[in-house]
């Protein structure tokens, strides 16, 4: 996965989702755009048949579509989750990603 964090994206200005990363062929790329104490907000770009394999996280995390769309898998119940859509991925619930189509993807997990 390809992490990016920019320096020019300040708290006050305005900016399109969909600019904030591009996709890489075979890629996951990853900006983050907010690191608390309390939580962090990161935007994904998923190229097609990328995935993030089964794991967990000591908090609750939810997954918003910008474009494209994704499978989701929670406790091992599979979501389609497309453009507009979004799911809370539970504390401690196993969880993977995988990129039906490109997608890109905003996830702002919440610690606490």
């Amino acid at each position: 996965m390809n992490q990016t964090n920019h320096p020019d994206l300040t708290s006050a200005q305005t900016c399109k989702l969909l600019d904030l990363a591009d996709y890489q062929t075979g890629s996951i790329v990853s900006r983050t755009l907010i690191t608390k104490p309390n939580g962090n907000v990161t935007f994904f770009a998923f190229d097609k048949g990328q995935s993030l394999s089964e794991h967990t996280a000591p908090f609750d995390a939810l997954v918003n579509i910008i474009e494209g769309e994704a499978e989701i898998v929670i406790a091992g119940q599979p979501f389609n989750v497309k453009i507009g859509e979004m799911i809370i991925m539970p504390t401690n619930q196993p969880h993977a990603v995988k990129a039906v189509k490109r997608f890109k993807m905003l996830l702002t997990m919440i610690r606490g």
